[in-house]
């Protein structure tokens, strides 16, 4: 596939986060951009201003006419979409160029200095990190999250170097060739896909021979490259760590050299080390100090990672899009790192049919933790339900008296009920579009003006 010869991009399940950067650096390209998707939402509704045709109802009297030119067009589609997709159908029973998103990824990334962030958690804040270190130098950044300084979900710089999120979903990270690559953490997860964590682990084991240059590991984790730790010895560790006005302050030793004075304004262990991937990482590129920590101290976060909806004297809201135990204990722990006096209320909507089977008890033991815990229903996305596995049926195992279930009709009335004062609300699913009007309810109870 060579870009040069492609006029057209069209892309089916062109709202997905990881889609639509991708069709916005076709759009920074001067290619013309199309697209279907199932519903429209504000990321549609971003890439509609800036020129983008999209068509929501899966017919193929849909797809613009320019489109069906298969000399002139690349068609890229996410393994979300179902295989019996109409549009998806006809280009391929018509001989189109249809590829997936992550080999679209391969090939933009194929000529370039490519850096690939992996790791069942962490990819998303680490890359957003990496992504605003090397935006100076000119680093075009796909991202898998809205970054808070660009307001985007791709950072477009030249086509020298390119940062991407190396997502184990389906393998996919295998269809890059990174030169230097991180791996953050390597928990269990996606077993629908792999079946046993073992073949999980077998697939970093292979993408981290896809690496030609560095390889960093977070320390611990089976397999072999340079490694960083927080207060630990490694190749790379943070220490000298404080936290000053809800900042930490510390200083990172490499192999060669010490850089001090580091500022980070994200909470919690976890988004620490996510940072010190990062700056490793950057250092193992040649990155000068100086510039390292200007885009440290100035790195605002991503959003639906720890974001703050309200932070005042009498509420914290906080919205993150945690979705797995690991990452719900890590919110857990920065919420106590920062406020270990309040009572915390968090609302969970389990995302996935198997991974609420595969991972119920630690579900359960991870949202016990919190003071009052709200369960929404299951958010199926891909799958179809499985008899017995229900947001109840994992109420019922959460050891805390302080939890209920609830609705999406139901979730402002029940959560405005409370008396915590910090609340979050996590999930991969659609709770993020509750956020809103959450946040207007506690303002409007809590007499909070803008």
């Amino acid at each position: 596939m060579e870009l040069s010869k492609v006029h057209n991009v069209y892309f089916i399940g062109i709202g997905g986060i990881g889609m639509s950067a991708i069709a916005k650096y076709f759009v920074s390209q001067a290619k013309f951009v199309a697209g279907y998707d199932k519903t429209p939402s504000p990321i549609t509704e971003a890439l509609l201003s800036d020129g983008v045709t999209i068509n929501f109802e899966d017919v193929v009297e849909k797809i613009p006419m320019a489109f069906l030119e298969k000399e002139k067009t690349l068609v890229i589609y996410t393994p979300a979409i179902s295989e019996d997709h109409q549009q998806l159908t006809y280009f391929r029973d018509h001989g189109f160029t249809v590829v997936k998103r992550s080999e679209a990824l391969g090939v933009i990334t194929a000529n370039t200095f490519s850096f690939g962030v992996a790791g069942t958690h962490g990819k998303t804040t680490t890359s957003s990190i990496l992504g605003h270190i090397m935006q100076p130098l000119g680093a075009t950044s796909f991202l898998g999250g809205i970054t808070e300084n660009y307001h985007s979900n791709v950072i477009l710089g030249e086509n020298e170097i390119t940062i991407v999120e190396a997502d184990e979903f389906d393998r996919s990270f295998l269809r890059l060739s990174p030169n230097i690559a991180c791996i953050t953490s390597m928990d269990a997860d996606h077993l629908d896909i792999y079946g046993e964590a073992n073949e999980l682990e077998q697939s970093f084991r292979d993408f981290s021979a896809k690496v030609s240059d560095t390889l960093l590991v977070a320390k611990g984790l089976p397999i072999q490259g340079m490694t960083y730790a927080v207060n630990e010895a490694a190749d790379y560790q943070a220490y000298n760590i404080r936290i000053e006005n809800g900042a930490y302050h510390f200083t990172v030793k490499t192999p060669t050299k010490n850089i001090e004075d580091l500022v980070f304004h994200l909470p919690g262990k976890h988004n620490l080390m996510n940072a010190l991937a990062a700056i490793a990482m950057a250092d193992v590129y040649g990155v000068a100090p100086q510039i390292i920590k200007k885009q440290m101290a100035s790195f605002l976060g991503v959003q639906r990672r720890f974001s703050y909806k309200i932070k005042e004297e009498s509420i914290v809201f906080i919205d993150d899009y945690a979705h797995h135990p690991t990452e719900i204990t890590a919110v857990q722990e920065a919420l106590r790192e920062l406020y270990p006096e309040d009572k915390v209320l968090v609302v969970f909507q389990p995302h996935l049919f198997s991974r609420t089977q595969d991972f119920a008890d630690e579900f359960a033991s991870s949202l016990a933790a919190f003071d009052e815990v709200i369960l929404l229903d299951i958010y199926p996305a891909r799958e179809v339900p499985i008899e017995g596995v229900t947001s109840a049926w994992l109420l019922e195992k959460i050891h805390n008296e302080q939890k209920l279930l609830s609705t999406k009709k139901n979730l402002v009335a029940d959560v405005l009920q409370s008396s915590a004062k910090i609340i979050v609300t996590l999930g991969a699913g659609d709770i993020g579009l509750l956020v809103a009007d959450l946040q207007d309810k506690l303002e409007e109870k809590y007499n909070i003006t803008a």
